[in-house]
């Protein structure tokens, strides 16, 4: 059998994509070397960083496209590190040539901001951001999640993600899982330590994960809100001018009354509300509340989810619901809430008012 093709290696290799930075190695100039042995071949591949926790994915992916080079008979991987000139080059093409820093949110302009706010705490809003993210990603859309919730950041728990962001020149690289590109303040936090920051440093780190954070081309990018109306919820507001807000409420009166207050500030900072999510609804918090609030804000109720101890466990365990358990009725809701969110016309906007000094 003749000696493999280098051309029809290098063509294979372009199926093989960093499963961070969701491009081709060879987009990415990763390949470092291909030596050719008879039937035997090495790749080396140069990774951003040492110690890249994905190495098990470069080395699955690499053996499949391989499998279809005509005379390959066995490959070997090797790894190298990228330069720090090599890591500029790559920021700079990632970046589409643009070096510095742009101020506000560095996404393309087609990407749906979804933000999911609550009057309060404790009424499951981050699971159903988790769950809602995943929905929309097996819908075949390209997902993002900025866990921005950064007093009870807890998206990463929900998700299963431990694995830290990528430093690459100053560039933030989200994990990715189910997936999902992530990002929330948690991974820069040893532990379970609380954050105990004034308003204007979670501003500054909040317009850095908007920034900074290489997010790539998404489709939707889904921002698990701080609950209330503090100073980092106006924050977000300012930062993301163009979203569109889900308002989260249980069904009780009093919870419905908080989460209108959510709903109002959203319309004083200038985001766009288009519906309320009302969950656990059932026996114990009884139901209502949710169409209650849409009708108080003049938006859609776009689904009921049921109080589900399935919900809750698989939440604990690290495996999102629409993962673990697909088939389940909350699974089936959050499902026909994502459709709604994709067939909803873009940019319901309700006027917004003046934002009070």
């Amino acid at each position: 059998m003749s000696e493999p093709s280098r051309d029809l290696i290098l063509k294979a290799l372009e199926g093989v994509i960093d499963p961070e930075l969701r491009r081709p190695v060879t987009e990415l100039d990763m390949v470092r070397d291909i030596e050719i042995d008879g039937g035997d071949v090495r790749v080396t591949i140069a990774l951003t960083v040492a110690g890249c926790p994905l190495r098990d994915s470069f080395e699955q992916q690499v053996a499949d496209v391989m499998r279809e080079v005509p005379g390959v008979e066995r490959v070997a991987l090797g790894f190298d590190v990228m330069t720090p000139e090599e890591r500029q080059v790559l920021t700079t093409k990632l970046r589409g040539g643009v070096q510095e820093r742009s101020k506000g949110l560095s996404l393309d302009a087609s990407t749906r901001v979804l933000a999911v706010c609550s009057g309060k705490g404790g009424v499951g809003k981050s699971t159903l951001s988790a769950n809602l993210a995943v929905a929309l990603a097996q819908q075949g859309k390209q997902v993002g999640i900025l866990d921005a919730d950064v007093y009870g950041h807890s998206v990463p728990h929900v998700l299963g993600i431990r694995q830290k962001p990528v430093l690459v020149d100053k560039m933030i690289v989200p994990p990715v899982k189910h997936d999902l590109k992530l990002m929330s303040i948690g991974f820069f936090l040893d532990d379970n330590q609380p954050v105990m920051w004034r308003g204007p440093m979670l501003h500054r780190a909040l317009e850095q994960f908007l920034s900074d954070v290489h997010w790539g081309h998404l489709d939707v990018l889904v921002v698990d809100m701080p609950p209330g109306t503090g100073d980092v919820a106006i924050s977000l507001g300012q930062l993301l001018p163009r979203a569109e807000t889900i308002v989260v409420t249980t069904p009780q009166p009093a919870a419905q009354e908080v989460a209108s207050r959510a709903g109002v500030m959203a319309q004083k900072t200038g985001m766009r509300l288009i519906g309320v999510i009302e969950n656990m609804s059932g026996d114990v918090f009884g139901s209502g509340g949710g169409e209650r609030l849409a009708a108080e804000l003049g938006v859609p109720l776009i689904g009921r989810v049921p109080l589900d101890p399935l919900l809750r466990e698989c939440g604990d365990a690290g495996e999102p619901l629409m993962i673990a358990a697909p088939e389940s009725d909350s699974a089936h809701e959050l499902r026909g809430i994502a459709d709604t969110l994709v067939t909803l016309e873009r940019g319901s906007i309700v006027k917004p008012l003046p934002v009070l000094s």
